[in-house]
């Protein structure tokens, strides 16, 4: 396997950035200013974008995995790898996701805990219903991880 920082064309990877957030103008708003990263294992099987606001946060705004690779470790392997590398750059990494008890226990597993909910966070900020499966998006639920 293989990590690679993508800092140019960005957007050739928007149809995987969709499945961790589905709409453009949100992917618009994090992705030039964050890094990208790519995990490689033959072919591409899943990316990230990590946004730095202060020296001592970062935040995982997508995660993603191609849907044929979920569940094979990428994306634990991916979380990892950017937890090394921000190790001494930041002192907390946090991400921000839906109520989705299965998404929640993945970052739980990669050793990150509850820290905030943001109420109403899809309602107010996409232009559309935003559902995973059979369930409507409501609030953002923060977890954090110290480095």
């Amino acid at each position: 396997m293989e990590v690679r920082v993508i800092r140019e064309n960005k957007k050739q990877f928007l149809d995987l950035l969709l499945l961790a957030d589905e709409q453009e103008s949100m992917i618009d708003r994090y992705l030039d200013q964050g890094e990208l990263f790519a995990l490689y294992d033959g072919d591409l099987k899943s990316i990230c974008v990590v946004t730095v606001g202060d020296r001592a946060t970062g935040e995982i705004k997508s995660l993603a995995t191609h849907e044929r690779y979920q569940r094979h470790g990428y994306g634990s392997c991916l979380v990892k790898y950017i937890l090394d590398y921000y190790k001494g750059r930041c002192e907390t990494m946090i991400v921000g996701t839906g109520d989705i008890p299965w998404i929640i226990r993945f970052y739980e597993s990669c050793g990150f805990t509850y820290s905030h909910r943001v109420k109403d966070f899809f309602t107010d900020n996409y232009d559309h219903p935003v559902f995973d499966g059979e369930v409507r998006l409501k609030d953002m639920i923060y977890l954090k991880k110290a480095l």
